[in-house]
């Protein structure tokens, strides 16, 4: 588990997921702040493989958007490039290794949240 961080804490429930009721509109919160946040394109890290992906730990990709599949609380995608393909993968997969500083705030949110 990890350890709580106030300031984060106050951020995901002040900004994030304000006024949301239900676990849709939490994710729809998410989903409006990733994309707001991120900032297109940068490169990012595979920490870990997931089924869902056939990326492997310790690839690099460059990240190019969000994706608009429908949001959940515990999987949010993003769009890659990789292979000469662009697909989406687990926004929880990657860590980002150059880029914006609004974007490795936004990645660092999401992975605390996941592990909350």
């Amino acid at each position: 588990m990890t350890e709580r961080d106030k300031e984060r804490d106050e951020r995901i429930e002040m900004e994030i997921i304000v006024d949301a009721y239900t676990q849709d509109e939490q994710a729809m919160g998410w989903h409006i702040y990733l994309e707001e946040m991120m900032d297109f394109p940068f490169e990012a890290r595979c920490i870990k493989d997931q089924e869902v992906s056939p990326l492997k730990e310790g690839e690099t990709v460059r990240v190019v958007g969000k994706q608009s599949s429908e949001p959940s609380l515990r999987q949010q995608f993003v769009t890659i490039e990789w292979k000469g393909r662009e697909f989406g993968v687990p926004l929880s997969q990657l860590e980002p290794v150059a880029a914006s500083d609004a974007t490795e705030l936004a990645v660092s949110d999401w992975h605390y949240w996941l592990e909350r």
